[in-house]
């Protein structure tokens, strides 16, 4: 049976973010995702955890300057000193909220800079990323992100998401699966996902999000018939999360129909 995370950056933007926990919790979610915990004390958003009966599931890595238009800082040149003392601040939180996976985004480049470079930049980090989290026994992911909705995001497409795992070749470095951005940059999901989830025990992918398409709705609108790929994804054998990384229409609790025959299941 999917299990599905609730994301706290995109849903429940009604409520101010500590009380979103509690939201979540009362529509029925039991695990929590999102972009990032850095404003407030690990404890305290472990208590919240607690509190509220919930797991949290993935954050990201600290990404550079967000307000000023970066997205993650993993692959950019003459960052990697501040790319590594972020992830350790991660590694910290995740341990205190026993959160066993991290994300970790690429960025956005600066126009005209070497691929070949960049991508010896992105490995290293994600290789030196890899080791710190294995130690404390968490999974690193990468995510590729569509070019429409990041424009100059350095990592698009599935195969080359793969190709990198695959070269650094650490077991706990995986991907983040967005189906979302997926089906904007690629398509022919159900293919991909029966490609990527043959062998649910050495599968490369960490973790799954959702949203409808092309709006960023909830699930059940848009062009993506999400019902058949929950059910593809469960006949695989997949036994991780499903994060629900999508803007609410209205009020996040009144979009929640889709969600009705999961949680009682």
């Amino acid at each position: 049976m999917p299990r599905f995370a609730a994301n706290l950056t995109m849903m429940y933007q009604e409520h101010k973010f500590l009380d979103r926990f509690a939201a979540a919790a009362h529509d029925g979610f039991t695990a929590v995702e999102y972009l990032s915990p850095y404003e407030h004390p690990a404890a305290t958003l472990a208590a919240l955890l607690k509190e509220h009966g919930l797991g949290q599931v993935l954050f990201n890595s600290p990404p550079g300057d967000w307000k000023a238009g970066e997205r993650g800082i993993t692959a950019l040149p003459g960052r990697e000193k501040e790319f590594r003392d972020g992830f350790l601040q991660a590694l910290e939180y995740a341990l205190v909220m026993q959160c066993p996976r991290i994300h970790s985004m690429a960025g956005i480049p600066p126009a005209g800079a070497d691929r070949a470079h960049l991508l010896g930049v992105y490995t290293e980090n994600l290789a030196w990323a890899a080791d710190q989290a294995r130690v404390a026994g968490i999974q690193l992911l990468i995510e590729p992100i569509a070019l429409r909705n990041m424009p100059g995001f350095f990592l698009n497409r599935q195969e080359e998401a793969h190709a990198i795992v695959a070269e650094i070749g650490a077991p706990n470095l995986k991907i983040l699966m967005d189906l979302f951005h997926c089906q904007v940059e690629e398509g022919d999901l159900a293919i991909r996902i029966r490609k990527y989830l043959a062998d649910p025990k050495q599968t490369r992918v960490g973790h799954f999000q959702i949203a409808g398409v092309p709006e960023r709705h909830e699930p059940d609108t848009g062009e993506i018939r999400y019902e058949y790929l929950f059910d593809l994804i469960d006949e695989l054998g997949y036994e991780g999360w499903i994060g629900c990384e999508y803007i609410p229409a209205a009020k996040t609790s009144d979009g929640l129909g889709w969600f009705s025959k999961w949680k009682t299941m």
